[in-house]
């Protein structure tokens, strides 16, 4: 290919030179100075969403709007809202007008990724669309006109649906002006290890770790390998070795754990045993982390406490430098909903008697007790004078007992 075609490739990032694959890309290219519609077909993974923006890029649409919908991620009871539009009242939650994507994408182009999950109905408006540029909000009579080049794209056999009765054979063919099929990673033997390259740069400078390379074995592991999950799983599986293992230089051994397939699980990391050790690692620095954060919570409260009333048994716990949590507390999230977070009478709280010596968890009680008969036990008021979350207070009060008696 000439060298204005390679060009193209690098500013999409995209990497390869297998025939099918660059047929694909020369196709859009050419598709792109019209205004026809384009279907891309092609397996999950295989990179379908760089079609529509080389089409769009080489466009004379290039300076509007590009907008992509993912059409199986869309509520089908708010599909045709999202891509039409509605008025006021039209349907419950509908507070005001909305534009919808057609309208937005006005002069530039609509990229419809999995096309094919669209509902019947859905499928009717967009080919009137099609046929005459032509759609009414969600709720309205009034006929709008739109221009917008249509690029849509899909990972099923849509004859299959046709069949089925799940889609129209007439809107296949509005959409299928220009057919561009991208071939699966498996079909592109020649462009596996250009793209590990690719990737295992990325990461390199993305994680400021060496590049990991692959020793010949690997190399025709990888090749050998079916990778059903096509680009994005090799892109996976790049960004899992380059994280996980310490010896840069993979080994066939080394990279078999990391090859899976749907059906089977999906290794975090390579040796059961280090998984072991990283969850204990990962869980300890969360639980060390946590407590940090309360310690310091803790210190901030006590520090104006002993501001405002000069407490000597408050000044005591802030010259204490072993912070520890008392013995045999139980540490645990709570989670409090909504109609948990009331205020508690003033009268649910005992006296404390500042009298005697207090440990550290003693202290922390008297100083939430404190703020809690200040503010006549509102939890939210009390939470803010103690700099501490309201759900953290809610979990103290739980766990000193400071809570109204019908609670106990």
């Amino acid at each position: 290919m000439n060298e204005d075609f390679a060009s193209i490739k690098r500013r999409f990032e995209m990497i390869g030179f297998n025939k099918a694959f660059e047929h694909a890309v020369y196709v859009a290219v050419q598709a792109a100075k019209t205004d026809l519609s384009v279907l891309v077909t092609g397996e999950s993974g295989v990179g379908k969403e760089n079609i529509p923006k080389i089409i769009h890029a080489y466009s004379a649409r290039k300076n509007r709007n590009y907008i992509a919908v993912n059409c199986g991620a869309i509520p089908e009871g708010t599909i045709d809202s999202e891509l039409f539009g509605h008025e006021k009242g039209a349907f419950t939650g509908a507070v005001e007008s909305r534009k919808g994507y057609f309208e937005v994408a006005d002069g530039g182009t609509i990229f419809l990724d999995e096309v094919a999950d669209l509902p019947l109905s859905t499928q009717v408006r967009l080919l009137r669309v099609l046929e005459s540029g032509e759609f009414i909000r969600v709720g309205s009579s009034k006929v709008q006109k739109t221009d917008v080049r249509v690029v849509a794209a899909t990972n099923v056999n849509i004859g299959d649906r046709i069949s089925k009765g799940k889609f129209r054979e007439d809107l296949y063919y509005r959409l299928c002006s220009v057919p561009i099929r991208m071939p699966a990673l498996r079909e592109r033997q020649e462009d596996i290890l250009p793209l590990f390259v690719k990737f295992a740069s990325d990461f390199s400078a993305k994680y400021h770790s060496p590049v990991i390379t692959l020793t010949d074995d690997a190399k025709e592991e990888l090749k050998r390998y079916g990778w059903p999950g096509n680009i994005r799983q090799l892109k996976n599986v790049t960004e899992q070795i380059s994280l996980i293992e310490e010896e840069r230089e993979i080994t066939a051994e080394r990279l078999k754990p990391y090859l899976t397939s749907p059906t089977s699980s999906l290794p975090v990391l390579a040796h059961a045993e280090t998984d072991a050790f990283e969850q204990f690692r990962w869980d300890t620095m969360k639980v060390i982390s946590d407590m940090s954060k309360e310690i310091m919570e803790l210190k901030k409260q006590l520090g104006r406490m002993q501001e405002a009333t000069g407490d000597k048994v408050v000044q005591a716990a802030m010259m204490h430098h072993d912070y520890a949590l008392p013995e045999n507390e139980e540490m645990r999230i709570t989670h409090v909903s909504d109609g948990d977070m009331q205020s508690i009478p003033e009268s649910t709280y005992s006296e404390v008697d500042e009298s005697r010596e207090h440990s550290l968890s003693e202290t922390e009680k008297v100083a939430i007790a404190e703020a809690l008969r200040r503010h006549h036990g509102n939890r939210k008021k009390a939470a803010d004078e103690l700099q501490i979350s309201e759900r953290t207070l809610y979990r103290k009060i739980k766990l000193y007992g400071l809570v109204p008696n019908d609670e106990k």
